[in-house]
C-alpha cells in the first residue's frame, strides 16, 4: 500500500487558504532566499491527490506547477472543466481513500501527495496519512478553510523536527502514530 504525505502552510490561527480558496496571504512572506523543501518533496512523491477547491486554485496559478501524476477527488468536476493542455495530466475519481489507495498500489505508486483540507481529514481518518510537513506562516487571516477542521477523533503525532526560518515561518515534520 502507498503511503500518505503532507505538505501544506497554514496561518497562525489554522488557515489553508481563504474561504474563496484563495492563497494571496501566504504570496505576502519574504521567503524568497529560504528553501522549505519543497522540490525534494515533489521529487519523492510518485503522485498527487487533491480535491476540487484545491485543483481550482492550481489552475488559477497560471503555468502548472506539477510533473507527476494528479488525482483529484470531486463529484463536480470533470475532465471537460479543464484547460486542453491539462486534460491529460489530471485523472479524476470519485473512490473513498481506502479504494483510491488500492488502486495507486495496484499501479506501482508508493508515496502519495495529499493535499486540501477536506481531503487532509478524510485520509487522516482512514489511517492513510504517514507524515505530515506543516509551515507555520506568522499572519493571522481570521477565516478561511481550515486544514483540520472536524477530525472526528484523536490523531496522534509524534514531533520529528522543527526549522523556524529570517521570514519567521517555522516548519513542523509530524509522523502521525499509529492508532
Amino acid at each position: 500500500m502507498p503511503t500518505g504525505h503532507i505538505m501544506m502552510a497554514m496561518s497562525l490561527d489554522g488557515f489553508v487558504a481563504r474561504k474563496d480558496h484563495s492563497l494571496d496571504w501566504l504570496n505576502k512572506q519574504p521567503t524568497e532566499d529560504e528553501d522549505h523543501g519543497f522540490f525534494e518533496f515533489m521529487d519523492s512523491v510518485d503522485a498527487l491527490v487533491m480535491g476540487s477547491g484545491s485543483l481550482r486554485t492550481v489552475l488559477g496559478f497560471g503555468e502548472w506547477p506539477y510533473q507527476r501524476p494528479v488525482i483529484a477527488l470531486s463529484r463536480t468536476m470533470t475532465k471537460q472543466d479543464l484547460p486542453e493542455h491539462l486534460q491529460d495530466k489530471i485523472e479524476f475519481s470519485t473512490a473513498s481513500p481506502e479504494a483510491l489507495w488500492s488502486t495507486l498500489g495496484e499501479r506501482g505508486y508508493k508515496r502519495i501527495y495529499v493535499d486540501g483540507g477536506a481531503i487532509i481529514r478524510s485520509f487522516l481518518k482512514a489511517g492513510l496519512v504517514q507524515d505530515m510537513k506543516i509551515t507555520i506562516v506568522p499572519i493571522l487571516i481570521g477565516e478561511g478553510i481550515r486544514i483540520f477542521d472536524n477530525t472526528g477523533s484523536d490523531t496522534d503525532l509524534e514531533l520529528v523536527s522543527t526549522e523556524e526560518f529570517p521570514s519567521g515561518l517555522v516548519d513542523l515534520v509530524y509522523k502521525v502514530k499509529a492508532a
